[in-house]
Formats: C-alpha cells, structure tokens, sequence
C-alpha cells in the first residue's frame, strides 16, 4: 500500500466492549484534525447510529461486490456479521502525508499487518476481566447468548494483545485517547534509525 513516507496507518483493536468506539469518539471529540476511517457493515445500526458517520451500513450484496472489487482494505466476519474497511478514502489520506486511524476487529487487524507490515497495531484492553464483562452486560442491547458469545470470543482476543505493537488500558476514556493520538502522531520507528518495531 503505497503513501507519503511520514503518512502513518494505525489500527485500533481490542475485544468486543472494551469501548474502542467510546474511544475513537473522544478522539474525534478531542483531536477533530485526526482522521477516522468508516468502516462498511452488513449489521443493522443501534440505536443513535447514523449511516456514514459510525459506520456504512450495507445489504450483503454490496459488500459482497467490495470483495470481489478489492474494495476493502481488510473485513471480518464477527458475531454473525460482516465488517470491513473501504481501502480508497484511507489510500487517499495517506496519500497526503497525515495519519490515518481505522476501527477494526482482530481478523481485520491481523490482514492489516499482512497487507501493510508498516502499519501499527494497537490493542485496547480492559483496566480487567471484571470490568470487561460489567460493560457488556452493561449494555443492553443484545440476548444473553449473544452477550456470551462475545465473552467468549473476547476472551480469545485477551490471549491475541501480545500480536500487537502497543497496549492501552481504557481505564480512564479521556485518557485512553490522548494516548492513542500520541501514538498515531509520533515519527514512524521505520523512519528512526535503529531499526523498526517489527524486526
């Protein structure tokens, strides 16, 4: 994926209810100069959504035309949906030398890093377990079964955090996204002499 060699691409990632959109808000609400990419999804909006501001809502058969146009960058299919990532606008913001900041799940992540290997991977954990399950079952929004199969695939996702080249704790939003800015703005280690966090 070619880009102006300061243009830095840093994926956001982390299990289900960790509160990474939580984040991404305070970034956007904090640092509006930062630029968040808008994922494509084949699930249906919650409530207080809007289509092309959270996400763009599609039917199955558009999204089925992205994969077969190379239209996405990564996708993932997740609790019975699919999610993906349009690769154009982030081309694009690349293209002009500024970071870029997508919101994806760890099978997106995982396609980012095989797709891009300059690219840094963040993931965002819980301040505990505990506290993971009390913000999903803080929800309310979806079945129990639905609640535990996140869990159990948030569980997963814990064990994956070591795939990643840095680590936030969301124990405190406000801080949890200054962070994430400072990384999304620090000089690449590629341009550092020294070597590169991927050796």
């Amino acid at each position: 994926m070619a880009a102006a060699t300061s243009a830095r691409l840093t994926v956001l990632s982390g299990p289900s209810g960790v509160g990474k959109g939580t984040v991404v808000a305070a970034v956007r609400q904090r640092h509006p100069d930062v630029w968040v990419s808008v994922s494509v999804t084949t699930r249906r909006p919650r409530v207080g959504e809007v289509d092309g501001v959270h996400y763009h809502f599609v039917e199955d058969a558009e999204f089925d035309r992205l994969i077969a146009t190379d239209g996405l960058l990564e996708w993932a299919e997740y609790a019975g949906n699919r999610y993906g990532t349009p690769v154009a606008p982030v081309a694009a913001q690349l293209a002009t030398g500024r970071p870029a900041l997508l919101e994806i799940e760890l099978q997106g992540a995982r396609q980012v890093r095989a797709r891009a290997q300059e690219a840094q991977l963040v993931f965002l954990a819980p301040p505990s377990w505990g506290e993971l399950v009390s913000r999903l079952a803080g929800r309310g929004s979806e079945p129990a079964a639905v609640q535990e199969r996140r869990l159990a695939i948030a569980q997963a996702e814990l064990v994956s955090s070591g795939e990643f080249d840095v680590v936030v704790v969301n124990d405190d939003v406000a801080r949890a996204a200054d962070e994430l800015v400072g990384l999304l703005t620090a000089p690449s280690p590629s341009l550092c002499p020294g070597g590169s966090a991927h050796e």
